[in-house]
């Protein structure tokens, strides 16, 4: 994984509720075993029509977006449990997801593929949507380690929760098994006090 200490960037807002993961990938496109090439087919039956053609009115296609920063809805990630959504959502360029609350086997996943699941208040929320929609080029600021997030050119700020062992996974780029090899010394020296 990529390590994530501070982000800065515009983000795209998709004011929805209840986004589930087959929205995210649709089932018909998990059939492979690897992440490679999700991104590609992120939000598909939103972003394309029944013949493929690129759906305009879709906020992701909506040049005035852009950014490695989702604004979505409350209850992301709810329904099944595939891994894949994260995938998606990480192989089409996000680094952030924010929303006002997730779906719990989604946030884990998020999180053990380097996609950081930031939860705000409703209120926060949905004062983001109003300043992303007015002004699309501003800039957010995502301090992992400050558990901060700042609307830059205006004055507002929230802090978020994250669990302490992600957090420290994230800022270190590490998965599980990456934790457990930078930490070898201490488990060497304590089984060789045994």
């Amino acid at each position: 994984m990529e390590k994530f200490t501070t982000l800065q960037s515009t983000a795209i807002p998709l004011e929805i509720e209840n986004i589930d993961t087959d929205q995210i990938i649709p089932a018909r496109f998990l059939k492979a075993t690897d992440k490679q090439g999700f991104g590609d087919n992120a939000f598909r039956d939103w972003r394309f029509d029944k013949t493929g053609n690129i759906n305009k009115k879709f906020t992701l296609n909506n040049p005035k977006y852009s950014g490695s920063i989702l604004v979505a809805g409350n209850n992301f990630g709810c329904g099944s449990s595939r891994e894949h959504a994260a995938w998606a959502l990480t192989g089409y360029g996000f680094k952030v997801v924010i929303s006002s609350f997730f779906a719990d086997i989604f946030k884990g996943n998020a999180l053990n593929n380097g996609l950081l699941p930031l939860q705000v208040s409703e209120a926060f929320l949905k004062e983001l949507f109003t300043v992303i929609k007015t002004q699309p080029n501003t800039k957010l600021v995502v301090d992992l380690k400050a558990q901060t997030l700042t609307v830059e050119g205006i004055n507002l700020q929230t802090n978020f929760d994250i669990d302490p062992y992600k957090k420290t996974c994230m800022i270190n780029g590490y998965d599980d098994i990456d934790y457990l090899v930078s930490k070898k010394e201490q488990i060497e020296a304590f089984e060789m006090s045994r």
